[in-house]
Formats: C-alpha cells, structure tokens, sequence
C-alpha cells in the first residue's frame, strides 16, 4: 500500500516507515483473515487429516460386473445393518440401497476397489435415510458422513447427513463423483465438500446451518482437457459462506439459490492449497440474496474466530478473491446489504503471478429485485489486473463511483486490455473488514458499513440477520 512519497527530516522519515508498517500490516491482516479464516477454522475440528494427493486426472477403468445390489436396513431380514459393512462387502460398480432410518455411523469409501460404486437411498426424501453425527461409529474414520477418498466415479444418491464435527459428504482424489439429491446440516465445517478432484457434480442438494461454507470444490489440477464439475439446482442458507472454492478450476454454478448466508459465493486464491489461482469458473443464473447472516450475534454452531480473528465482509452476495477468467452472468442479486459483488486482487498470495485478477467478466447481472430489495452497493472492482470488464448498466452506489475501474464487457466476447487500478477503492473494501475488531464481543461491529434498505420477504424467504434459538435449524 502506497502511504506518501518520503519526507525529508529523518524524524518524519521514521515516523512515516512507522505508518507505513502499520498500514501494512493491517491490510495483510485483513486479507489474511479473509483468506485464511475458512481454513484455520478448519483445522480445529476433529475433520480427516488429508491423505497425500494423488494425480487424479487420469480416470480409473470401469468394472464389467457381474453387479450386485446390497441392501441396508434397520429392520431385520437385511443382512447389513450398517452402511460401512455393506460397502465394504461391495465390489467395484455395485449398488448399495439404504433403507429408511437413521445410521449412527461414519462411512469410507477408500480406493479403486470401490470405483463406480452407488449408495443410493430416498431421492425423493433424502431427510429419511440420515446419517447423524451423534455417537457415529467407527470412532477410528474421519468425523464425516460419508468420505470418499480415491474411489472414481462413485455416486451418493437421496441421503442427509446432521451434526458431523467435520463434513456431511467429502470427496478426495477422484476423478468423477455425483452427489446428488443430498441434504447436509449442522456440520461442524462443510456441507458437500470437494477437494483434488476433477469432473464432478452436486446437484439437486441442500446445505444448511454449516460453519464453513455448505458447497465447497478445492485444488482443482490444470487439465489440458478440462473435465467441468457442475453445481446446479443447489440451495444453500444459514452458512457462514454458501459456496467457497479455494482454487478452483472449470467449475459452473447455475440455477441455484443461495441466500440467508453470511456471504454468498467466494472463489479465492490461497497458498494453503495448491494450483492458485481460481480459474475458469462460471456463476451464472443464480438467486444471490439476502446474504446478511451475522452470525457472531447467534448461530446454531459454535462460532470458530479466524486466525487473526477479523471476519468475512459479511453482507456480500458474490466475490471474487484474486482468479482468472471467471464469467459471472445472469444473476439475479439482491438484498446484500454490503455488496452486490465484488472483485479484489489477493494480496498476500506467496506466487505473486498469481495475485491479479485476469480475463473476468462480470456482465448482464440484474440487481435489486427491480427496485424491492436494494443492495447496499451493487459493484466493487479495484482495478487490479488486466483484461477484466464490469458492465454496470442499471447499477447503483458502485465502488469506486467514478467508474474509473470499471470497462463495459463487449457483447461478442471479453475484454483485452488495461484495467485501471484504484488505491483508495481497495482501501475502502479492506476497511469493510479491517475496521471490525473482536465481533464476537460487539456483533454488530460487521454491520457498520451496510447501506441498509428495506427487505421484503421474497418467495416466502425471511431475511435472516439475527438468528435466535426459538427460529430452530432444521
């Protein structure tokens, strides 16, 4: 951060480094804390530790059966009462169903010999085949509903997971997964989780009351020939993040609701994980809104501090945290009392070519629910970068508000060319974070720079600002 040109009397000059340092170190404190608190808190729940990546770019072959069904119950006349005893009865491509009721238990689905396996329960009402994570057994397995680790192409069909200290459904080293028709709530980090894999999909599935975020894909591996992950017909709410994508590559995100989070969606680049930057992703046709969750005033989990214990910009609906060639389209945002969206280099990332914000496009958005429910701000961009283009057309209240960041995309294509970059524009985004110390002591600290507007119900939606005991988490 540029603090002044240097000032000739040595005293001043010392008094300037001084400010200077300061200056820095609050801003990597913010960016730190915007970047790391997801992870830190992380790492303090009993989650599995994570098994040495492998390549999973290469596919696993499909098996050629013959193939079984298995069948899961706690009624008698099933021969499995547990789900973890059928599959590891099961052989590569079979089918596990599971019946009605809840299963204490925590599964693993570990390695090749599991490829292609399908654990299927209730589509139509996953909520009936429930994993608790209450006195879930075996103690010695990660603290998850189900994991899956190594293990192609598996497929988990029409079933919950509630009250895990780690995830509802977590996925790792694959190359292919479906999880579909899920329900995950309360878990102690992430609602459908996954990490080092490539082509996946979660569709058609709800993540709800999670204390990190409830839809998360991780470490993506470059792909000369992307397979795309797809996230689609997914509602998330009353998640500290609805979506977060840590590095992430060749992910789309389409038809799906997330509101009532605390923030919305947030691709980032960190050095905790690797293969920084997030590129490739697509955000498009989505319901953003309403995304005001101030948790630290009441949540239905254990709030985790962030290592240097300032918060998320609370109040936002989708951010883009350093990443490249993202297209963010079509979405309707509204009712995110800080920022419609917004788009900041990342600072602090270690692989300093990785830092800027390259090739977006933010364009043909809609904002504000034709006038019924505003946002505090529509648009923030610093300027960072090169090749970005921000169309605000029917925008209001955007950062910075000369526009001097902001270069309209072109209807045929993206932008080629500078982007202009704003100090002060950066500085006040950092303030939105910066300026709140210790929430958890003064909640309502997070709230201080929203431009509030009134919010009527939409579609039978609450705003939720303030959660209270009597509102429950189901």
């Amino acid at each position: 951060m540029t603090v002044g040109k240097h000032i000739e009397t040595r005293r001043a000059d010392r008094s300037m480094s001084r400010t200077r340092t300061i200056a820095l170190a609050a801003c990597a404190t913010a960016i730190t804390a915007l970047s790391l608190g997801g992870v830190a808190s992380a790492a303090r729940v009993s989650a599995p530790s994570y098994p040495p990546p492998k390549n999973p770019v290469t596919p696993s072959t499909k098996p050629k059966g013959p193939f079984r069904t298995l069948t899961v119950c706690k009624q008698s006349g099933c021969k499995y009462k547990t789900i973890q005893k059928a599959v590891n009865a099961a052989k590569a491509g079979w089918t596990i169903r599971v019946r009605r009721g809840t299963y204490h238990e925590r599964v693993l689905i570990k390695g090749s010999r599991k490829r292609y396996l399908k654990v299927i329960g209730d589509r139509k009402h996953p909520t009936r085949v429930k994993l608790s994570g209450k006195r879930a057994k075996p103690t010695s397995l990660p603290n998850n509903g189900i994991t899956v680790n190594g293990a192609d192409q598996v497929t988990i069909d029409g079933l919950s997971a509630f009250d895990y200290d780690g995830y509802g459904f977590f996925i790792v080293n694959n190359n292919g997964y479906r999880l579909t028709n899920l329900v995950a709530k309360r878990t102690g980090v992430y609602g459908l989780y996954a990490f080092n894999s490539v082509g996946g999909s979660m569709t058609n599935s709800v993540a709800a009351w999670n204390n990190d975020s409830g839809f998360y894909v991780g470490q993506t591996p470059p792909q000369a020939k992307p397979k795309r992950t797809l996230i689609k017909n997914v509602v998330a709410y009353g998640n500290v993040l609805g979506y977060s994508g840590t590095n992430s590559r060749y992910v789309t995100i389409t038809k799906s609701r997330w509101y009532n989070n605390g923030l919305g969606i947030v691709p980032n680049a960190l050095d905790s994980e690797k293969y920084a930057p997030p590129e490739d992703n697509v955000i498009s046709d989505n319901d953003i809104f309403f995304n005001n969750f101030n948790y630290y005033a009441g949540a239905p989990f254990k709030v985790r501090p962030s290592a240097t214990g300032t918060p998320y910009p609370i109040g936002t609906g989708i951010l883009l945290f350093g990443g490249r060639r993202a297209i963010v389209e079509g979405n309707r945002i509204y009712g995110n009392e800080l920022l419609g969206i917004g788009a900041i280099k990342q600072i602090l990332l270690k692989q300093v070519d990785a830092q800027d914000l390259i090739g977006n496009q933010i364009r043909e958005n809609s904002f504000g629910n034709d006038g019924r429910n505003l946002n505090g701000r529509d648009l923030f961009y610093d300027g960072s970068g090169h090749d970005n283009c921000v169309t605000t057309t029917g925008t209001q209240g955007n950062v910075p508000q000369s526009g001097d960041t902001f270069v309209a995309c072109p209807a045929n294509g993206g932008y080629t060319g500078p982007n202009t970059f704003d100090q002060a524009a950066q500085t006040v985004a950092l303030g939105w974070a910066l300026n709140v110390v210790e929430p958890e002591k003064n909640p309502l600290q997070v709230e201080a720079a929203w431009i509030r507007h009134p919010q009527p119900a939409v579609g039978g939606i609450t705003p939720l600002v303030h959660w209270e005991k009597s509102q429950g988490a189901g």
